[in-house]
């Protein structure tokens, strides 16, 4: 009897004994167990583009560790991200100031000269990567973008073709070995269009132009304009030249001349320059181009001066906006001179995209808006304009574009224009 109870509570003495333990283990596991660390709330933060929670957990972090050089390194990765670049630069120069021997510090830094269009810093600093660790194809990959930036090609080609010699599974550089293969410098057009009158017979026109790179900074335009206007045949040969300095924009230069029959100027100058600058990479407004342009026309009798200005605003997404702003001076044998102002507005946007098939439209606005290719909408009338487009990228090297307008002209006469062309790159 006395056994039996022993054992009883030997037993139970036991059983509890074995759950205590599993109990104290479970606690001691549990408390072990790592949550999310900061590395990984960071990364989803800035998957999510949620700038402001990343910044957020990493100034928390670094109050807890200020010395922690690889905690600023990442501060300064999500400001490159989030297009804050200046303050990215900042954090990274305190870095190296404190770490000298980290390849990955030396190649953001170079990232953020690359992204400031500071390209002999970004070279420099991606040297200094490299030297430090020349097994790395993505610091050779880094450092034949900066050559591909500034059109340096044939380098590009080749520090691509070394990182794929370092890690022959970089998607990195065989993707950027493609686009360096040898850019297009040449760009063939040929269009047609037709006018539809409530009025008159319709008229129809076509065009062929070549534009062609010679180098990074010039390049040239000819083109060939074919006019049937109420069964009377025109055209006339145009051609320009343009130049581009990176800090002053490019400029434009040209002239045209024909057979004009009384329909088309007999001969034209132009000129144009054009300026863009970079705004932002987060905020709505991206980018800032402006145009400005002088146009002269000699009719057999009349003569036209335009003054157009121009502003394109680049958004996110790649949609932009574009607001024009025509003065047309016009002059007629026995007639005082007369200035009428007209303009449009047009917004592009993305349609779709498959693959490398990409597709973008346009809708537009203009009001008073004339065409000074032909002499009877010279100063005859005003009109309200609507019309849009579509531009088909079949390949990188070949698109097609569509277009339809419907103008309101003064005495309630209408004209529908539409019309398309085609473009290859080689």
């Amino acid at each position: 009897m006395f056994m039996m109870v022993f054992r009883k509570r030997t037993c139970t003495e036991i059983g509890l004994l074995v759950y205590f333990c599993l109990f104290v283990c479970g606690a001691l596991c549990a408390q072990q167990t790592p949550g999310i660390g900061w590395e990984e709330e960071v990364r989803k933060a800035s998957i999510a583009q949620d700038w402001p929670h990343a910044l957020q957990i990493l100034d928390r972090e670094i109050a807890l560790s200020p010395e922690d050089m690889d905690i600023r390194a990442w501060r300064a990765r999500v400001l490159t991200w989030a297009g804050r670049l200046t303050e990215a630069e900042h954090v990274y120069v305190e870095v190296t100031s404190r770490v000298r021997n980290d390849p990955d510090v030396w190649l953001g830094i170079g990232e953020v000269y690359e992204r400031q269009q500071r390209f002999v810093e970004a070279l420099r600093v991606l040297d200094r990567a490299i030297e430090l660790d020349p097994t790395r194809a993505d610091l050779r990959s880094a450092r034949a973008r900066v050559f591909r930036a500034t059109g340096e090609l044939s380098e590009a080609r080749l520090e691509f073709r070394k990182a794929l010699s370092l890690d022959f599974n970089s998607a990195e550089a065989r993707a950027g070995l493609l686009t360096v293969r040898g850019a297009p410098k040449h760009e063939l057009r040929l269009g047609a269009d037709s006018d539809l009158f409530d009025l008159a017979s319709p008229n129809r026109g076509g065009w062929i132009s070549l534009s062609s790179r010679w180098a990074p900074h010039w390049m040239t335009n000819v083109a060939g304009n074919f006019y049937n206007r109420g069964g009377v045949n025109a055209g006339k040969f145009v051609a320009s030249v343009a130049g581009t300095l990176p800090r002053w924009g490019s400029l434009s230069v040209g002239g045209a001349t024909g057979h004009d029959n009384g329909v088309i100027p007999k001969s034209e100058t132009f000129f144009e320059f054009d300026h863009g600058f970079r705004v932002s990479e987060d905020r709505p407004v991206r980018g800032l181009e402006l145009v400005y342009g002088q146009h002269w026309y000699w009719y057999s009798l009349a003569r036209v001066f335009t003054l157009s200005e121009a502003a394109i605003v680049y958004l996110p997404r790649d949609w932009t906006l574009t607001l024009e702003l025509t003065e047309a001076r016009s002059r007629f044998p026995g007639l005082a001179a007369d200035w009428k102002p007209s303009g449009s507005a047009r917004v592009g946007f993305p349609v779709a995209t498959w693959r490398v098939r990409k597709v973008f439209g346009n809708i537009f606005f203009g009001a008073g808006t004339e065409d000074f290719a032909q002499v009877d909408q010279i100063g005859r009338f005003s009109s309200k304009t609507y019309g849009g487009g579509l531009r088909f990228e079949l390949t990188e090297r070949q698109d097609v574009v569509g277009y339809a307008s419907f103008q309101q002209r003064t005495q309630n006469h209408t004209d529908v224009n539409f019309g398309f062309s085609y473009g290859i790159r080689f």
